[in-house]
């Protein structure tokens, strides 16, 4: 059951209590208060045709309400307040309603006064004439009403010293200008709402933002605006950046709307502030943000654009101008790295243009008709980087990482919607990736980038169909640019991509194994004979600068692989371990050989060790393995001391993963030859690691280019594997 107004106000509470019927939490307060607002709303309406101009209810319910909302008690200020600004809204609807009587009223008399002479009726014209007086003196009294109300309650209460009782005052201040813009909609009343975007509760700035939204999108209402938004305009940018996200987020959608509806009020200065939001890790901020850009800056190119259709393929797609435009915002931006956050910002907004995977690539392999200049080698980039970020937005389906912790619940509609884009880049791609790795087959950054967009292939479908004959070619590629290329970071996704397009239970996989295999055949063939060459004279060193390059660079590709692959049967551990051996006995090998070298042992022994579980617990010994873990151990703690430090780090932390590997990880309940495996470090290796800890975390001085982050993550390392625990 809901109380009147009028019992709420004799509720029985304490003075400086904070609990009282419209402020207390639960569903039946808030029925509670709702009910309240509707009995003021539905006790004017029902009165609106006689008892409220009777001089008594009227003027009795006001004073008690102006009244009350000067108390010093907080319940009593707070339930007035709010009573008597719902009495104005529901006074305003009945200035409307009266309103329209007197217009309709006049415009029945203009009619009269404009028939015939002859025609004419001096009663009828009285009648309309005493009708539209008594309408206008009803406006007159609502309006005083309205005006008491105003200044008895909302002046003295708008900066009351609750945020409650503010907040109630601004958004209906919103709600009257919206319903009654001839009387309120002017910069008398407009002020307050411009003064308390300055408040310190976000609360109160929330509403204020809100209510200006539904003003500045209405078209009709802006030119009444102009002296506000000359006034205030400066205050909504900086509120972009507030401290409470949701006020930043709606200052945005409001700049949006101004951005809209009022000509030439933002500078260039502005939006390039508001621009690089697209990148906050707040992501209904970036969201917002990227709404405001792509109405901007995106959506006005596809509007001049409309109906423009251009020829790709014998297909018709729409034209890149909004892709370049997009291209060159990223490139403006200088947030090279972040095309993933920018995809994300536009994904809800632009999703049709970022899905445009045929009209992009087209773009990529200057398909005639797509654009009236080549793109130039910074702008391909950029455009590789949203292209690989737009197809694994549509595989994924969540945000990047640092933006939102909580993963998105998928309904059935949204996995419907996600297999359908996996579906449409999956057609496209497999079909144009193998002409880009082509066209850039010598560039290390978009090969690098080009490649990882077969992890969110719907592989199934690559399977099936005329889509597996472009199997083969992208294949090739992959191994073309494995033997072009010794940058790491291509070489890894080299092998990221063969391990991806090799599961076993694809039906490609006896395929791609095949050309792995015989991709890791010629690699280690070559690196075998680099190596014979390399060590000579009794295993010393000898090679020239352009050997030294060669075996570096066959280092590195079987390194990569070994990385996600298991190479045991080619015996990479023995002559990993025999080209450190060398280095080791007669010195001169070249640092980034021994880091590498050293690493390449290290992924050996992890993969000898996971493919031999099975086989110790039938009965095989580990002592073998047990003997190339020491013997790798001694090899470690030698370059520990070595002068470089890019091998001191690599021994270092290779030395920790190994004890971690031995000493935490091997579960011996089932198999009591495991025990063999488990490594304690000796005493002098446990100092020399923390010898090692001492001299590169602990000491003020750091070596040139040696990092605290890197400091630290060594410190991280040493915790992990435990070094130390027994010292």
């Amino acid at each position: 059951m809901a109380y009147p107004w009028f019992l709420t106000v004799t509720w029985p509470l304490d003075v400086d209590g904070g609990d009282y019927p419209l402020s207390m939490p639960g569903p039946y307060w808030k029925r509670f208060r709702s009910s309240f607002c509707e009995f003021t709303a539905v006790l004017v309406r029902q009165c609106q045709y006689s008892v409220i101009y009777d001089g008594c209810l009227m003027d009795a319910v006001i004073s008690l309400l102006v009244g009350l909302a000067d108390s010093g008690v907080r319940a009593f200020r707070h339930t007035s307040t709010l009573a008597a600004v719902k009495l104005l809204t529901a006074l305003i609807g009945v200035a409307l309603n009266v309103g329209v009587h007197l217009d309709s009223t006049q415009r029945l008399y203009e009619v009269e006064q404009n028939k015939v002479s002859g025609k004419k009726t001096s009663c009828r014209l009285e009648q309309l004439l005493q009708k539209q007086k008594e309408l206008q003196n009803k406006q007159q009294e609502i309006e005083n009403m309205m005006s008491a109300i105003f200044k008895g309650a909302f002046l003295q209460r708008y900066r009351d010293v609750i945020p409650e009782i503010r907040v109630i005052c601004i958004e209906e201040i919103g709600v009257w200008m919206k319903m009654h813009s001839q009387m309120f909609l002017s910069d008398s009343y407009l002020k307050y709402v411009g003064w308390m975007l300055h408040d310190k509760q976000p609360e109160v700035r929330l509403k204020c933002l809100v209510g200006l939204q539904g003003l500045y999108a209405i078209p009709e209402h802006v030119t009444k605006l102009d002296l506000f938004t000359s006034r205030f305009k400066d205050r909504i940018i900086s509120m972009t950046l507030d401290k409470d996200h949701e006020v930043a987020v709606q200052s945005i959608k409001l700049i949006t709307f101004m951005s809209q509806n009022c000509e030439d009020v933002l500078t260039p200065e502005d939006c390039g502030l508001l621009y690089q939001l697209v990148y906050s890790a707040h992501r209904p901020l970036a969201v917002a943000a990227g709404q405001f850009l792509y109405k901007r800056r995106l959506r006005c190119q596809e509007t001049e654009q409309e109906g423009t259709l251009t020829e790709s393929k014998g297909k018709l797609s729409p034209s890149g101008s909004s892709i370049t435009t997009l291209i060159n915002f990223f490139l403006e931006s200088e947030f090279h790295k972040h095309a993933a956050y920018l995809v994300d910002s536009l994904w809800d907004c632009a999703a049709h243009l970022l899905k445009d995977w045929e009209g992009m690539a087209a773009l990529l392999l200057e398909y005639p008709g797509q654009t009236e200049e080549a793109l130039s080698d910074a702008q391909e980039n950029a455009l590789i980087e949203i292209i690989v970020a737009t197809v694994r937005q549509a595989a994924k389906g969540h945000p990047p990482a640092g933006r939102g912790a909580v993963r998105k619940v998928f309904t059935a509609k949204d996995k419907k919607a996600q297999l359908e884009d996996c579906l449409k880049f999956t057609n496209c791609f497999t079909e144009v990736l193998p002409e880009l790795l082509a066209k850039y087959s010598t560039d290390a950054e978009k090969v690098a980038n080009l490649l990882q967009m077969p992890q969110y292939f719907d592989l199934d479908v690559c399977c099936t169909g005329w889509l597996q004959k472009h199997l083969d070619s992208l294949l090739k590629q992959i191994k073309a640019i494995v033997w072009k290329h010794s940058d790491t970071d291509v070489l890894e996704v080299c092998s990221r991509t063969y391990q991806v397009l090799c599961k076993e239970d694809l039906p490609m996989h006896s395929q791609v194994n095949s050309a792995r295999s015989q991709l890791i055949n010629e690699l280690v063939d070559k690196f075998n004979q680099l190596l014979d060459d390399f060590l000579q004279e009794e295993e010393g060193l000898c090679a020239d600068e352009e050997g030294t390059d060669q075996i570096l660079s066959a280092l590195k590709r079987i390194t990569a692989f070994h990385n996600a692959h298991d190479l045991t049967k080619w015996n990479l551990y023995e002559k990993m371990f025999r080209l450190l051996t060398a280095g080791k006995e007669h010195g001169g090998l070249p640092d980034q050989i021994v880091v590498y070298a050293v690493q390449c042992t290290y992924y050996s022994l992890l993969w000898q060790l996971t493919s031999s579980l099975e086989r110790f617990s039938s009965g095989e010994t580990p002592l073998a393995l047990r003997t190339r873990v020491k013997g790798y151990f001694q090899i470690c703690r030698h370059y520990l001391a070595h002068d470089s430090i890019a091998i001191r780090e690599q021994a270092f932390m290779v030395l920790c993963d190994l004890l971690m590997v031995c000493s935490h990880q091997l579960n011996s309940d089932d198999c009591e030859t495991l025990d063999l495996l488990k490594f304690t470090p000796e005493t002098p290796l446990q100092s020399e690691l923390l010898s090692f800890i001492q001299r590169h975390v602990f000491t003020e001085q750091v070596e040139e280019n040696h990092s605290k982050s890197k400091s630290s993550a060594l410190l991280c390392f040493a915790l992990r594997a435990g070094v130390g625990g027994t010292s």
